[in-house]
């Protein structure tokens, strides 16, 4: 028993720490609203971009902001892949253009885009090599300002 316990006991765990990236702008902006938090937009050229690939592997991926994230924000990635192998929909791919002409007019990558939950600009900010935490904080200063 206990030997099918305890995987079952992990499995539950890591199902529980996953983070859920939206890829909808006003479905984002509904959940946020019901659960009283702020949007966390990401820019990201996930298969071309070398800084959007660490902080995907530095930050989102870490223990740290997955906690902070499940209790704070909503997140919203908007992926700009260039492989064919990665390409995203036709319907997708038109989606985060109109997020990236609202919020990224400067096309930087990554960009990081602090929102309340109505999607009022709250910070933008960019690759940072710092630990997961120092990261979370600067989020939480853009959202103080």
């Amino acid at each position: 028993m206990k030997k099918i316990l305890l995987p079952l006991l992990i499995l539950v765990s890591l199902y529980g720490q996953a983070q859920n990236w939206l890829t909808d702008f006003e479905q984002a902006k509904k959940t946020a609203s019901e659960q009283d938090k702020n949007i966390i937009i990401v820019f990201s050229g996930s298969d071309w971009c070398a800084p959007c690939i660490k902080l995907d592997k530095n930050i989102w991926q870490s223990e740290s902001f997955k906690n902070e994230a499940a209790k704070d924000w909503v997140l919203i990635k908007a992926n700009f892949p260039r492989k064919k192998a990665n390409e995203l929909s036709k319907e997708q791919t038109e989606h985060n253009r109109k997020l990236a002409e609202k919020y990224n007019i400067e096309g930087s990558f990554p960009l990081v885009v602090i929102l309340d939950k109505n999607g009022k600009l709250l910070g933008k900010m960019g690759f940072k090599n710092v630990s997961p935490e120092e990261y979370i904080k600067m989020i939480h200063v853009l959202e103080k300002k």
